[in-house]
């Protein structure tokens, strides 16, 4: 994996010259419209870089994004990965370490959840506090490569309490309505049963995706501070549980995004 990591980041560096991003930029679902807030250096279409995955869902654009963002030099990938495509984890995350290899020295995520707290509404945002990994893999399962982290990398704050209290403090500054939560990521593709929305939400769950935590795991791994929120696009009430479709989620995270951006780019411009 370090040889592999090491060839696409040489690829990358030829083709974006002296250009060194401070940041990572994760846009999830819905949710690629931040990329036209960047003063934009440099495309690279996934399809085009060595060794990259490449997106397979639908509104995820799948280019890797260098410019300025808000002052501040950014990568945003335009388009996740997800473990429902058939990828493995370590596939799902070689971007975040791609981009560490390329000198960001923060990473700020996003992404579309079904809400599984009454007190957490469709259209409001969820800054992720914490999370319950219900995945059926590891990213850093397997030998482990010392150059990129420790064995045994601690996750008791896998999401950086600075990063959460700035990211509060901007969405009270402009009066929107955020949330602190606990985030459950699944493996998906399906949405939840009304069973499954009780229990996660038994077990201390607010927000539930199919992304976010294998990213998240493997910044922690390389000592990497992570920022992550979630446009909440639909509501897991298990006892008024109604149907959504794709289409749905996401025009809710369109209409929501302004507001994602706001928080993003003005904390991005923080660091």
């Amino acid at each position: 994996m370090y040889h592999l990591v090491e060839e696409t980041t040489a690829f990358i560096r030829q083709r974006i010259a002296d250009f060194e991003p401070e940041s990572g930029i994760i846009l999830g679902t819905g949710l690629g419209r931040l990329v036209d807030e960047i003063d934009i250096s440099h495309r690279l279409m996934y399809s085009n870089i060595p060794n990259f995955p490449i997106s397979t869902v639908e509104f995820h654009t799948g280019r890797l994004i260098f410019g300025t963002l808000n002052g501040r030099r950014v990568v945003a990938m335009q388009g996740r990965l997800h473990y429902y495509e058939g990828y493995s984890m370590q596939q799902i995350t070689f971007p975040v370490r791609v981009m560490k290899a390329l000198g960001i020295r923060k990473l700020f995520v996003s992404n579309a959840s079904g809400s599984l707290n009454p007190a957490i509404l469709k259209g409001d945002l969820a800054i992720i506090d914490d999370h319950i990994n219900l995945l059926p893999d590891n990213p850093l399962r397997g030998s482990n490569d010392e150059r990129f982290g420790p064995r045994f990398p601690d996750m008791s704050r896998p999401y950086s309490p600075a990063l959460i209290d700035q990211g509060l403090a901007i969405a009270r500054q402009h009066q929107l309505r955020v949330h602190r939560a606990v985030y459950v990521a699944t493996p998906g593709p399906n949405l939840e049963t009304r069973a499954e929305y009780r229990y996660m939400r038994l077990i201390g769950g607010d927000v539930v995706g199919m992304s976010t935590v294998p990213e998240v795991i493997v910044a922690n791994h390389m000592q990497l501070p992570v920022f992550a929120i979630s446009v909440v696009t639909d509501e897991g009430f298990h006892e008024t549980l109604q149907p959504v479709s794709l289409a749905e989620i996401v025009e809710v995270a369109a209409a929501a995004e302004p507001k994602m951006t706001l928080i993003l780019k003005e904390l991005v411009a923080l660091q």
